[in-house]
């Protein structure tokens, strides 16, 4: 019985979470297209996320170029199939690979962060003191960073994806004697516009989600100091489990409309 009302609670529990973010994404819309607009904020946040995050996400491209043509080498040439491996890699990255590991790795960055850094202001009082002297924190401190996540992201996927192929074209340089025109030559061959759009696409909804449940955990964190470490874990999971779900949405409904 105890086990039975455990899960009970945590699903009643699961489900007002998800109510409670609706709720706050619908005040996200709300305020951010109502003056007055945090514009010195959101470019602020916009350098500090993509200026950050510069460094980690191109050391995961490339290292992800470099071990996924590593490892599908071997395979291809056991198939005569060497030659498709441009093509190959580089409709793995943009479509799928790229966006999903390099998101996750944002959400570990950005989204504890933004966790973290408004947890800690909702303990500290800081949130109601703003709130004293007349400045709305919701648009200050929420709508200016979940925009910048959704705006720098694609960038940072953009980015991460062009390093990516860059590693994946030294192996082959290395391993094929590959030049490098060829290799991208067979590369933008390959790709299409219905490859790249729905890629950029959920990057941005990546983004979003990323800003949003970070902010929703910081600027609800409660408990005092352990609290923070307790929004900062948790925005980091839910990030994950929602990117996978919003990877699954968009995977379907590419797959319906090309």
């Amino acid at each position: 019985m105890n086990g039975i009302k455990s899960i009970s609670v945590k699903t009643k529990h699961f489900f007002e979470e998800i109510g409670d973010m609706s709720y706050f994404a619908i005040r996200f819309f709300k305020e951010v297209f109502s003056a007055p607009f945090e514009w010195k904020e959101l470019i602020r946040q916009c350098y500090q996320m993509g200026n950050r995050s510069f460094i980690l996400v191109g050391v995961t491209g490339f290292i992800l170029g470099l071990v996924f043509t590593l490892q599908s080498r071997p395979t291809l040439l056991q198939f005569g199939a060497v030659s498709w491996m441009p093509s190959m890699v580089s409709l793995s990255i943009i479509r799928e690979i790229g966006p999903v590991i390099i998101a996750l790795i944002c959400a570990g960055r950005i989204g504890s962060g933004i966790g973290a850094e408004l947890g800690s202001m909702k303990v500290t009082e800081q949130i109601d003191a703003m709130e004293v002297s007349g400045t709305n924190p919701f648009k200050y401190l929420v709508v200016t960073r979940i925009v910048a996540t959704t705006l720098m992201l694609p960038l940072l996927i953009i980015m991460g994806d062009a390093i990516a192929l860059f590693g994946s074209a030294i192996i082959e340089n290395l391993k094929g004697d590959v030049s490098y025109i060829l290799y991208f030559n067979k590369v933008f061959d390959a790709l299409k516009f219905s490859d790249i759009i729905p890629a950029t696409i959920k990057s941005f909804f990546f983004g979003f989600a990323i800003g949003l449940v970070g902010c929703y955990k910081g600027f609800n964190c409660s408990k005092g100091t352990v609290g923070v470490g307790e929004a900062s874990n948790a925005a980091v999971v839910y990030t994950s489990m929602l990117l996978f779900i919003i990877d699954f949405i968009a995977v379907f409904l590419t797959d319906i409309f090309y």
